[in-house]
Parts: structure tokens; C-alpha cells; sequence
């Protein structure tokens, strides 16, 4: 009796072992998501009104189960609540499944039981699939900036929501106010753009024109001894015309007293 009385206690041991080692579901946010950069993790997204991922639910507990032995973390992300990781992780269809190993990313497409699921992990069939490009990764810069988009986009609808149902404005009324702030916060960025580019550009100032002559006026030289020299050379040609001119006169005289001389 008392050894069956110490074996029951061993057993009630043992199984409160085994359940304590069982994993529990991580749930990720904006604000707790890098911790998924380090180790290796299963991640699920998942919405409440999704009927698959509400038939998706027991498997992916009983993969928490086993989290602990597959030395593998168990996650979920509520895209409802965490618009921002839908738009970092590009989330278009639900429930989406992410493996991630040391920050590489993967998406997973094969079968969803937590059997297919153990097998994915202790056999590394992950390596066979194609990891996210880094330019696209969810820690990259473009989706950073997805994800700031997605949250604004939310926070607009919160607004949207709250001046509908808590101030009793008319929809109408709900957009021409977001118009109107939008229209200020356009006027306000290019004024900004425009203080920044004068600055690191700064426009010349404008000068006063000189009084432009015609363009037809004679050229007069610059230098004087160029005009000296000009004139000298029309003289001197004026010069020797009228010299050969007054030779061609004389000419027929000379034929003339020649002939008389001879006679």
C-alpha cells in the first residue's frame, strides 16, 4: 500500500513536470516585436473573426506544448490590434504563418498541424525554403515605413470613429475636417520644404542690366597703335596709286621725245 501510495505520488510528480514544461502562446506587439530577431520562432497571424484561424487555434497550442523540447518559440500577432506588424510583415491573407531563425524570415505554406508543424522544426525542412530579401524584411527601412503608414491609417479610423459615435458629427463632417487638416499639413510641409532648399540653395540675387549697344555698330579697335597702323597702310596705298597713275601718264611723253631725238 505504501509503495503503490509512492508511486502514485512519483506519477502526480512527474506530470506536474511535464506541464510545467509546456510553452505558452507569446503574444507580439509594436513594441515587444525585435525580440523575435534572436532565437528561432513560429509565428501566427491571426484575427478573431477568422473562422480558419479560429480551427487553426487547438493545433497551434499543441505546438506551444512542445515548444520547450523544440527549444522553439510560440507566437501570435492579433492584426486587429496590431495594425502595424500587419503592414511590416505584409500580412494579405489570414491565418499567415511566420518561421524566423536569428532574424531571417520565412514564410511557412505547408500543412497546419501541430504534427506537420514539429516536423518543420526538429527536421529543418525550413532550410528549403526561400528566406524574405532583406530589402523587404520586416526590420528593413521600407517596411518600418509600412508599418508607421498602417498604424496612421488606424489612428485616423479611431479618430474617424470617435467623432462619429462620441461627438455626434456627421460624417460628412468627420471629412471635411480631415480634408481641412490635411490641406494645413500639405501648405505646412512645402513651406518647410521651401525654408530647407533656400537654405542649402541659396537663389542669386538679381543685378541691373548694363545698356546693351547695338549689335550692327562698326567695331572701333582697341589698341591705338592698331588704328595708326591702319591708317599708314591706306596712305601708302593712296600713294602708289597716284604714283602709277602719273606713270602711265608719262608714259606716251618719254615714247614721244625718243622718236623726236632719233629723227
Amino acid at each position: 500500500m505504501t509503495r503503490l501510495l509512492f508511486l502514485c505520488l512519483g506519477l502526480i510528480l512527474c506530470s506536474s513536470e511535464v506541464l510545467a514544461k509546456k510553452g505558452d502562446v507569446i503574444d507580439i506587439t509594436d513594441s515587444n516585436w525585435n525580440e523575435v530577431l534572436e532565437g528561432e520562432w513560429m509565428i501566427k497571424f491571426y484575427a478573431p473573426w477568422c473562422p480558419a484561424c479560429h480551427k487553426l487555434q487547438p493545433e497551434w497550442n499543441e505546438l506551444a506544448d512542445w515548444g520547450e523540447d523544440l527549444n522553439v518559440n510560440i507566437a501570435k500577432v492579433d492584426v486587429t490590434a496590431q495594425p502595424g506588424l500587419s503592414g511590416r510583415f505584409i500580412i494579405t491573407a489570414l491565418p499567415t504563418i511566420y518561421h524566423c531563425k536569428d532574424g531571417v524570415f520565412r514564410k511557412y505554406q505547408g500543412s497546419r498541424t501541430h504534427k506537420d508543424f514539429i516536423n518543420f522544426i526538429s527536421e529543418r525542412e525550413w532550410e528549403a525554403i526561400e528566406p524574405v530579401s532583406s530589402w523587404v524584411g520586416p526590420d528593413s527601412f521600407l517596411m518600418s515605413g509600412m508599418s508607421a503608414l498602417f498604424q496612421l491609417s488606424m489612428w485616423i479610423r479611431q479618430c474617424h470613429n470617435y467623432f462619429v459615435e462620441d461627438l455626434a458629427i456627421p460624417v460628412w463632417g468627420s471629412y471635411i475636417i480631415f480634408g481641412l487638416m490635411t490641406l494645413f499639413l500639405g501648405l505646412m510641409l512645402g513651406l518647410i520644404l521651401v525654408f530647407v532648399a533656400d537654405f542649402l540653395c541659396p537663389s542669386k540675387r538679381h543685378r541691373p542690366q548694363g545698356y546693351q549697344y547695338p549689335k550692327n555698330l562698326p567695331t572701333v579697335p582697341a589698341d591705338r597703335k592698331e588704328l595708326e597702323d591702319e591708317l599708314k597702310e591706306e596712305v601708302n596705298e593712296f600713294e602708289n596709286t597716284k604714283l602709277g597713275d602719273k606713270e602711265a601718264r608719262d608714259a606716251p611723253q618719254d615714247k614721244l621725245r625718243k622718236r623726236t631725238a632719233k629723227s
